[in-house]
């Protein structure tokens, strides 16, 4: 016998119809991290795998529209990040990830902090047209924020003595990678900035990975780049050399 609550009675099309428009429309977009198995690429050229850890797993697809932009070829077992949005396929009732982009989960989880600093402090206004200063030109002085004993600063020296052989330079050595280098960054920009000596100031060092460079992501070095969040007397420029 029929309960009199009838209308809550779900054909098994409109079940899977509701739960994937609750997926797509509560989720939205989320950030994933997990080791992928059971990865295949069939004729399509669409990817299908699987993300786990330790206690649970996800189907996942990534079409070839999103996983030609991927720059390395997933493996079995490699810890990856990934942005996707979560939906369910209703001919089956399955719920699956669909992959919009991924990176390696180390150098992920680092963009992913960049992604959400870059947006905090654009959501501050710190990016504002308004506050961007000029080079000015010619350049009087030139301050140099990097390693005394890096290539960056004979990459740096080099290119500025081709440039104008009479410019001074004053150098501020700094450590550019490691957990004291952020702080020490700092320390350099506000002791050449109090010092009013230069006005053009170049923050730089050599290539490396986004790990090596992560000192340059720090929050509290951002903020010190940025007119707006910090009264400069010079404007600055960033520099990665590479060889």
């Amino acid at each position: 016998m029929l309960s009199s609550q009838t209308s809550s009675i779900f054909t098994v099309s409109r079940l899977n119809q509701t739960v994937r428009l609750l997926l797509e429309q509560e989720m939205g977009q989320v950030w994933i991290s997990g080791e992928i198995s059971n990865f295949t690429q069939p004729a399509s050229g669409h990817w299908y795998f699987t993300l786990k850890d330790d206690t649970a797993q996800v189907r996942c697809a990534m079409f070839r529209n999103s996983n030609r932009r991927v720059t390395f070829r997933p493996q079995h077992g490699q810890q990856v990040l990934v942005r996707a949005n979560i939906t369910l396929y209703e001919p089956r009732g399955d719920y699956q990830v669909i992959a919009e982009s991924m990176q390696p989960a180390g150098e992920g989880l680092l963009q992913q902090k960049y992604e959400q600093l870059k947006a905090k402090l654009q959501a501050e206004g710190l990016f504002d047209q308004q506050h961007k200063q000029p080079l000015p030109s010619p350049a009087h002085c030139v301050g140099v924020i990097t390693s005394k004993t890096g290539a960056a600063l004979h990459d740096i020296l080099h290119v500025l003595k081709r440039r104008d052989p009479s410019l001074p330079v004053i150098i501020y050595p700094t450590a550019v990678q490691g957990d004291d280098a952020p702080g020490q960054i700092v320390r350099a920009i506000e002791l050449a900035n109090a010092r009013g000596e230069c006005d053009v100031l170049i923050v730089g060092r050599g290539g490396g990975s986004l790990e090596d460079l992560w000192s340059f992501n720090d929050e509290r070095v951002a903020r010190r780049f940025l007119p707006a969040a910090f009264r400069w007397s010079a404007p600055s420029v960033t520099k990665r050399t590479s060889r």
